[in-house]
């Protein structure tokens, strides 16, 4: 079942706070990750490359747990659980997007020739708060 973002965690995740994945690693062990993230909508979102160990976590299986700390108040946090779908993302779009976001700057890529997709997060659980 699909959940809905509050206003107050998008207000979190929207800000350039960031976030930490949390994906399964192939013995079940969790690998975590701290990466850029936004909303675009309904969904949360995050850029990686094809490759990476959380691409290949979450190509087989797309469970997935995020959390954000408010860097204004280290007790309201966000979690978001849910499931992802990879989509391409060739030119790059939300990286750039992100890199604007967070550094203020175009984003360069450092490995040319890499394979960008989007992580696409549909929530099934939000926690937000913690007061």
């Amino acid at each position: 079942m699909t959940v809905s973002l509050s206003d107050h965690a998008r207000a979190i995740i929207d800000a350039p706070v960031l976030a930490t994945v949390a994906t399964l690693n192939p013995d079940g062990s969790p690998q975590l990750t701290v990466v850029w993230a936004h909303t675009d909508g309904e969904a949360v979102v995050f850029s990686t490359v094809r490759g990476r160990r959380k691409s290949e976590n979450l190509e087989a299986d797309p469970r997935i747990g995020v959390s954000w700390i408010n860097p204004d108040d280290p007790m309201d946090t966000v979690e978001v659980r849910g499931t992802v779908e990879l989509v391409d993302d060739p030119d790059g779009r939300l990286i750039d997007e992100l890199c604007r976001k967070y550094r203020g700057t175009a984003w360069t890529e450092p490995n040319p020739g890499s394979r960008r997709v989007i992580a696409r997060i549909t929530p099934t659980r939000v926690r937000a708060g913690g007061h």
